[in-house]
């Protein structure tokens, strides 16, 4: 038995002494699809069309190896002078002049012409190597970028000589043992246009800009990865000022805590009817109703009562601007402005239409991981139905809830309903994805068009199945008993009258 045990344990270590060795590139999601990194000391080939986000890529894993992991980096460009990325990457607050300073970064230009290659006969990639070897050697550079290998061979016509100097460049950058991005772009039907980098890479990254209905999503795809399992799947991924992010659908499983704390919804009276403690913190709520039924009060309610008890919120606005947000909050006693003002409280209002749903959920992701809220508040994230279809905003919705419940975010959504659709069908079907669900709704009484609240469901807790009224006020929103008067039960003006009566002596009625 023990030496069956040893054996197995032998058998462990070997496994584990075969794993191929990796690089982080310092882009979270990239890493996680890439299940570490990229091979560390082997090439890896970047390729995608123009404006798809190559050499953007390649830079940062130099930044990031740089300043986060003590790797210096060289980067040879076969197209632009030093100064001009230097320029293109100023907006990105790379500091590649500092990093250049520091000799953590260095950018050396070759102009590759058609005319030398014909004057000097046979055609080989000694001078490369040298000045690779001397840029490397000079400040221990542990990262290369090799930006486009298309320029290196653009005047090349012997298909035999390409594919031998390809292969005695890929091995030359094994053997000087460096982890190594080579981009190059798109071909006629192969991920690139000599059709042989992708076959002698270790890992090969594609990336794609593609229009659909007018709106432009980027995707990132691992098309293999020798020896190393990882995400097959087509990412979204976004550019923005800071640079290159990944969300992957396979980052996101059901292992998040379920917390027992209780934060108030903002409005007291409504706290009553969630066993008189409020949503558990975490959780995520709904708030659907017709237009005008108050969703957005009972949001801002919940962001101010949020940033009272010292919770960062984030508040997504789809429809209205901050200001009229602002503006508008104030006639029933809520002052964001006074919280955004200190920092607490941050609006990111943004039309539906300006991205696709992808983009929106990597929008979504980024503002949370710059702003570390406590708290954030959608409204109305059924506007997402003009950019998106049923399917997928669902799968939007159930990979930012997985965001936000594995980071205890409480979270409310409102969504919009309309007089001819059913309850699930005009909450997109997410409803079942929520913790909690409010139903706002308009009640016709006399000449009156009033409010009314009702908690649909509310998991986990004890709570009130009562329709009450819901009524706006300049001090905030108050939940009322429903009032039984002579006339059945009434709201508004009537409610108040037949209760003034009835305080006189004049009618019978109560509460219910």
């Amino acid at each position: 038995m023990l030496k069956k045990k040893n054996k197995a344990a032998v058998s462990k270590q070997g496994i584990k002494k075969l794993a191929i060795p990796k690089v982080p590139t310092g882009i979270e999601g990239l890493d996680h699809i890439l299940s570490g990194g990229l091979p560390k000391g082997r090439p890896t080939l970047v390729c995608g069309g123009a404006g798809c986000g190559k050499t953007l890529l390649a830079m940062e894993f130099l930044v990031r190896g740089a300043r986060d992991y003590d790797e210096p980096g060289v980067f040879f460009s076969f197209e632009e002078s030093e100064a001009e990325l230097i320029l293109n990457f100023a907006p990105l607050n790379y500091a590649l002049t500092e990093l250049i300073k520091e000799d953590n970064l260095r950018i050396d230009c070759i102009r590759v012409e058609r005319s030398e290659i014909e004057e000097t006969g046979e055609y080989d990639l000694e001078g490369l190597f040298v000045r690779l070897e001397q840029a490397i050697d000079e400040i221990g550079a542990k990262r290369v970028v090799l930006d486009t290998i298309e320029a290196l061979f653009s005047g090349l016509k012997d298909q035999s000589v390409l594919r031998s100097e390809l292969r005695r460049l890929f091995r030359w950058l094994k053997v000087k043992g460096v982890t190594a991005i080579i981009t190059g772009e798109k071909g006629d039907g192969t991920f690139t246009r000599q059709g042989l980098e992708e076959y002698v890479s270790d890992c090969v990254i594609f990336l794609d800009n593609r229009v659909t209905q007018e709106i432009s999503t980027r995707r990132v795809r691992i098309i293999k990865y020798r020896g190393s399992v990882h995400g097959t799947d087509e990412y979204p991924f976004l550019i923005d000022s800071t640079g290159f992010s990944v969300i992957p659908v396979s980052a996101l499983t059901l292992g998040h805590s379920a917390s027992r704390e209780r934060i108030s919804s903002g409005v007291a009276d409504l706290d009553v009817m969630l066993d008189h403690k409020g949503y558990f913190k975490g959780s995520t709520i709904l708030i659907s109703g017709l237009a005008g039924t108050g969703k957005t009060s009972l949001s801002a309610s919940f962001a101010e009562a949020a940033c009272k008890r010292g919770d960062k919120t984030l508040y997504f606005c789809f429809e209205e601007s901050q200001d009229q947000l602002f503006r508008n909050m104030e006639s029933i006693g809520i002052n964001l402005s006074k919280w955004e003002k200190k920092g607490m409280l941050k609006v990111v209002a943004t039309r539906p239409s300006f991205y696709g749903i992808e983009m929106h959920l990597l929008q979504m992701s980024k503002a949370i991981e710059i702003f570390h809220p406590n708290c954030i508040v959608v409204d109305p994230i059924s506007n997402m139905a003009s950019v998106g279809k049923f399917n997928e905003i669902r799968a939007m919705m159930m990979r930012l809830i997985d965001i936000l419940k594995s980071k205890e975010i409480t979270a409310v959504f409102t969504s919009l309903n309309t007089a001819h659709q059913g309850r699930e069908e005009s909450d997109g079907g997410i409803a079942s994805l929520i913790d909690t669900w409010i139903s706002v709704r308009e009640i016709a009484n006399g000449d009156e068009q009033n409010r009314a609240l009702c908690i649909l469901k509310s998991r986990g807790m004890p709570h009130s199945n009562k329709i009450r009224e819901f009524v706006m006020t300049k001090e905030g929103l108050k939940l009322i008993d429903r009032y039984s008067g002579t006339a059945g039960i009434l709201t508004g003006a009537a409610r108040r009258a037949d209760s003034a009566a009835r305080a006189s002596g004049q009618a019978k009625g109560g509460h219910q």
